[in-house]
């Protein structure tokens, strides 16, 4: 078992070095010299409790993370993933949002070249469900599977959106379509209380 003041010491000089402080900093900070920094660095000493819980605070850590080891690599581990997160959720947000400039690029060319045309603004209502599409792709791949079933809705009532326009087009009302909509709602509902059967 590691001894409790080598623990201690690397983690006070991974947090000081992982902060980008020097010794003369973090005393300052502590009310200590940077002599007394670099003893509890190489082991010779330890902190009283107070200076620790200080330290604690100084690095947004727990009291219990100064005196585990290896607290710095699982911290690093985590900054990783959040990282990881963070990207995915970008080039998620980055694909759904790219269906919306294709529907507003087709929009403006076929307005250009088809200036008698009406019908370009259906480019935004078949763009919903396209846009749910590729949510439920991204999600499916990388995040949280319970919210398919929010995506799902999205997309069964963005898609009865869309036919609905598009017979209004043709002026033939088919609002009732939205009974589907209903009964497709109720399905999705049920169906999200069925759960998986546990591993044993």
């Amino acid at each position: 078992m590691e001894d409790i003041k080598m623990i201690v010491a690397k983690n006070i000089t991974d947090l000081r070095i992982l902060n980008n402080m020097t010794q003369a900093e973090l005393g300052e900070k502590l009310n200590y010299s940077d002599k007394a920094i670099s003893k509890w660095e190489r082991g010779e000493s330890i902190p009283d409790v107070s200076v620790l819980v200080e330290i604690s605070k100084l690095f947004g850590v727990s009291l219990d993370y100064l005196v585990k080891s290896d607290c710095i690599n699982e911290m690093q581990v985590d900054e990783k993933k959040e990282k990881k997160t963070y990207n995915l959720r970008a080039i998620s947000y980055i694909s759904a949002t790219s269906v919306w400039f294709v529907a507003i690029f087709a929009f403006i060319i076929t307005s250009l070249i088809t200036k008698e045309a009406t019908w370009q603004w259906l480019y935004f209502a078949y763009a919903f469900p396209v846009f749910f599409i590729v949510a439920l792709v991204f999600n499916s791949i990388w995040f949280n599977p319970r919210h398919n079933y929010v995506i799902v809705s999205g997309l069964m009532w963005a898609t009865l959106a869309s036919i609905h326009f598009s017979f209004l087009y043709f002026n033939k009302n088919v609002a009732l379509i939205y009974l589907l909509g209903v009964i497709g709602q109720i399905i999705i509902i049920l169906w999200s209380f069925i759960s998986k059967p546990k591993k044993k």
